[in-house]
């Protein structure tokens, strides 16, 4: 592998120390923030919610690590507009959030529409519009409701393509006069490895884990083809909006110039980038998975590939860290997708220094160069399509003990905002169509199996007392940044 000072200054650009501003990016640039519904809503059994697969899998125990759940969360629910009024403050043109299904559709069936969930969503996008802020609406954030999980298995039954179908299609014919950006299913790869294989995420299962990932995510795919569809054969005409899907993906940096490595690294982004997207470029699998995973990954029909072409309007990715990747023959792992790609996820640099400095999540190390890396990939592979960034952000470990100011002063998360919006403005430079970026995210919330010990907000929630809102030193950097300002250490002049 390069060494680190080579590598940065002669093959990458170095972002470190450099100021990043609003005329960096293009007029029509989106800035928005993120949520998603579990983490933030709460109010689990009000307003005809039924129940999720996180509501059950949150409540069983050994499943958080600190035992708690989305139960009341920030008790965003309550306290919506509360929350846009900040959003609105700190000038962000865009809030990207989730629907929640079992608000929809209490048991997911789609046999009976849940007025006072519609009533719910109708008045935070009215809010939001109120303030002269776009919604940016996912559909599926993880929280499947429960009983299409323990009736039908969920994921797993291909009928669940057609119940999806029928969601989107009500929220388009609810909210698409004034939702123009939807999304529809986030982050498909943490569904099928982390809850199908690995069994940390909802519904928790960990089986058959040679069969049960691929199928979840074939059933995912097949699912936002199948609300595109209706989108394009119903509301488009009329609505004028676009459909997209998020993807995950660290980026994966070959941990030396072998030719081991550099095709382990190949092989890492096909089994996280292009087992999501090449179906809709490709018409299948990238050909890697087909040779490592055999028979268990499931085959597109010639209709199938029909519904998948052209049927995204833009790529949402969401990133937060990258990794050296070097080839290992025989993996020590459990995990049947993991051990299909033969490689070690390396964070030192040859010297034993850290690839980045290291947030609180074990797996998030600050690398900004990774973020422009990705983003040429992206682009190159798949035709240039446009991209939103529709996560990116890192979290501070909860500390209880700590005194207020010193939690909101978050110096390392305000750098690293700063050295990855630089790196994203160098993509733009670079060619690629990146329209948007999405702190994640406004608020600190329930944080899945890590429950409430990672804080991830621009905006400091205050668990202990009454939940209240404390703007963090990287909202204000965000704010001075959004008005056209610099600031060097993230606090308002």
């Amino acid at each position: 592998m390069a060494k680190e000072d080579e590598f940065l200054n002669e093959k990458q650009h170095n972002f470190n120390d450099r100021q990043v501003s609003r005329s960096d990016f293009p007029p029509n640039f989106v800035f928005g923030v993120a949520t998603s519904a579990y983490q933030i809503e709460g109010a689990c059994k009000e307003g005809g919610r039924g129940a999720s697969i996180w509501d059950s899998f949150s409540h069983t125990t050994g499943k958080i690590i600190d035992r708690s759940n989305g139960d009341v969360a920030v008790d965003h629910y309550h306290r919506y507009k509360e929350d846009i009024d900040l959003i609105a403050k700190l000038g962000f043109d865009a809030y990207r959030f989730s629907i929640s299904w079992s608000r929809i559709f209490p048991d997911g069936l789609g046999t009976s529409v849940n007025k006072e969930g519609i009533s719910f969503y109708n008045n935070v996008i009215n809010c939001l519009i109120q303030k002269g802020i776009q919604p940016y609406v996912t559909l599926y954030h993880w929280d499947l409701p429960l009983h299409l999980h323990e009736s039908m298995g969920g994921w797993l039954n291909k009928k669940i393509i057609d119940y999806f179908a029928i969601y989107a299609d009500t929220c388009f014919a609810n909210f698409g006069d004034r939702v123009k950006n939807w999304i529809t299913i986030n982050e498909p790869l943490q569904t099928a490895v982390n809850g199908y294989d690995t069994g940390i995420f909802a519904p928790g299962r960990c089986e058959n884990t040679s069969t049960e990932p691929y199928l979840v995510a074939h059933h995912q795919i097949l699912a936002h083809a199948a609300a595109v569809s209706v989108y394009r054969s119903k509301y488009k005409d009329t609505q004028g909006g676009q459909v997209g899907y998020v993807v995950d993906c660290e980026w994966a940096e070959a941990n030396s110039d072998r030719t081991e490595d550099k095709s382990a690294a190949a092989r890492r982004l096909d089994f996280q980038l292009g087992w999501f997207l090449h179906p809709f470029y490709y018409g299948d699998y990238p050909r890697v998975m087909r040779e490592r995973i055999g028979d268990q990954l499931p085959k597109f029909s010639e209709e199938d590939k029909e519904l998948l072409r052209n049927s995204l309007d833009f790529i949402g990715l969401n990133h937060y860290t990258s990794r050296f990747i070097s080839h290992v023959a025989d993996c020590d792992v459990e995990s049947h997708f993991y051990k299909a790609q033969e490689m070690e996820r390396i964070v030192e640099w040859e010297g034993g220094k850290a690839i980045g400095e290291k947030a609180a999540s074990e797996w998030l190390y600050v690398v900004p160069w990774g973020i422009q890396k990705v983003l040429n990939y992206v682009a190159q592979t798949y035709q240039n399509t446009p991209i939103y960034v529709t996560e990116n952000g890192m979290d501070d470990e909860e500390n209880e003990t700590s005194p207020l100011h010193e939690m909101l002063d978050d110096k390392l998360r305000v750098r690293y905002f700063k050295e990855y919006l630089a790196a994203v403005s160098q993509a733009i430079k670079d060619g690629v169509d990146v329209r948007g970026y999405f702190a994640w995210s406004l608020v600190d919330n329930f944080e899945w199996a890590q429950g409430y010990t990672k804080r991830f907000g621009l905006v400091y929630v205050d668990y202990k007392n009454g939940l209240t809102r404390h703007p963090k030193s990287s909202a204000y950097w965000f704010s001075r940044f959004l008005r056209g300002g610099e600031s060097k250490n993230g606090k308002e002049e």
